[in-house]
């Protein structure tokens, strides 16, 4: 099967055409996908039998994704778990707030990167998703609770820059045929150079936020095992680069683990790393998961947040949301499929 979801406008009128339609078809396939959620054939009402079954018989489908089971916070957090048509269990989390309504979708099954705080990097790696799995995660997720999406945050489950092309699909599909504005995508990595450096030619105006989580590398490689592949002076010239190329400030992200990287002395030397980018720091309480870490206490968070911003940084503590539900990425699907045989990882003699 061949999901339409996943396929521009443009691509859309071709596919008309060739299927002996005149390509306002597309246009019509087009708005119902990605501007009413609609990926059943049979319900485009206003497509004529005949190209439906036209549709069918070239084994075409709307989309490929079933809603599988939605737990809800009691702040209003959403979190959805997909089911990829058998080919395994998707996460997605819906928040809304005062400034609008923001989804966090997943780029990939699983995520071969293995952050050792990660539940998604617990359960291994499976498969990349397609721009189409991407985009339908969220015009699902807005159909479900009758409002618009705002803002789409790329920082579920996987490596977004591991997917790169299906990500940037992704983007350019939610922002030409959804709706959402460039400015309200971010796109999150645990910082692979060669994506950044490929990111940062497209010339976007969206987000690209950085997962830091250590400002050495003898720590960084334990917590983040690709700083053994790119170190962090590689990561430091890659975002300098990318700030160079699109003007545009990018979100350092840093995970607060209890007695693990939330010292004084860490805040100092991340401060001394931050020197010479244009950044925002976003610090995160730390949502635990099977792996043995902890979160850091509100006291320490705050005194971390108080030496970044006496240097100069912006930095912000995230609001923690869906805790009542498990909604750290990778937490749900876990619950649905087992783990893959093996021990969490135990921690580092690193340690702050």
């Amino acid at each position: 099967m061949a999901d339409l979801m996943g396929l521009t406008a443009p691509e859309l009128k071709e596919l008309a055409e060739r299927l002996g339609e005149p390509a306002y078809r597309g246009t019509q396939v087009a708005k119902w996908l990605y501007k009413q959620g609609v990926t059943d054939l049979d319900a485009m009402t206003d497509l004529p039998k005949a190209f439906r079954e036209k549709l069918k018989a070239e084994g075409y489908r709307g989309g490929s994704l079933q809603v599988a089971k939605v737990q809800v916070a009691s702040d209003g957090t959403r979190k959805f778990l997909f089911d990829s048509s058998g080919c395994g269990m998707i996460e997605s989390v819906l928040m809304p707030s005062e400034y609008g309504l923001s989804v966090c979708v997943s780029t990939q099954i699983g995520c071969a990167v293995k952050c050792a705080f990660c539940a998604t990097g617990l359960s291994g790696f499976q498969r990349n998703l397609s721009a189409g799995e991407i985009v339908e995660q969220v015009v699902l997720m807005q159909q479900e609770c009758g409002d618009r999406v705002t803002n789409v945050v790329f920082m579920g489950m996987g490596e977004p820059l591991h997917n790169y092309d299906a990500t940037l699909k992704a983007v350019q599909l939610l922002n030409n045929e959804v709706g959402i504005g460039m400015r309200h995508i971010s796109v999150s990595t645990s910082g692979v150079v060669p994506g950044i450096d490929r990111l940062s030619e497209e010339n976007l105006q969206l987000t690209l936020a950085f997962s830091l989580h250590a400002p050495n590398d003898k720590l960084r490689d334990y917590l983040v095992p690709l700083n053994r592949r790119y170190n962090l002076a590689a990561l430091k010239k890659a975002l300098r680069n990318y700030h160079d190329r699109t003007k545009r400030r990018i979100t350092v992200e840093y995970v607060m683990l209890g007695g693990v990287n939330d010292s004084p002395d860490l805040a100092r030397e991340t401060v001394e790393w931050l020197r010479g980018l244009h950044v925002h720091v976003n610090l995160i309480p730390y949502n635990a998961t099977d792996a043995d870490f902890k979160p850091s206490r509100p006291q320490t968070i705050a005194a971390f947040r108080d030496i970044l911003d006496a240097a100069g940084f912006p930095v912000t503590v995230r609001v923690e949301r869906g805790a009542d539900i498990a909604a750290a990425c990778g937490q749900l699907r876990r619950q649905a499929e087992p783990p893959e045989a093996g021990s969490p990882p135990q921690e580092a003699s690193t340690r702050a």
